[in-house]
C-alpha cells in the first residue's frame, strides 16, 4: 500500500503546477512533466511488486 499511497502523494504535489500550466505559465509546464516523469517510474515500481506478489502466490 506504501507504493499506492506515493502514487497518490505524486499527483496531489502536482496539482498546482498543473494549474498553473493551463493557465498560461510555462514553467509550470516544465515542472509538470517533472512529476509525470516520477509518477512513470513509482507506477512501474508498482507494477513489478504486483507481478512479484502473484508469482510467489501461484508458487504456493
Amino acid at each position: 500500500m506504501q507504493k499506492y499511497e506515493a502514487l497518490k502523494t505524486i499527483i496531489a504535489g502536482m496539482e498546482a503546477d498543473v494549474q498553473k500550466f493551463y493557465n498560461g505559465n510555462n514553467a509550470a509546464g516544465t515542472r509538470v512533466r517533472k512529476h509525470l516523469q516520477d509518477l512513470k517510474r513509482a507506477c512501474q515500481d508498482m507494477r513489478d511488486d504486483v507481478q512479484e506478489i502473484r508469482g510467489s502466490r501461484k508458487e504456493a
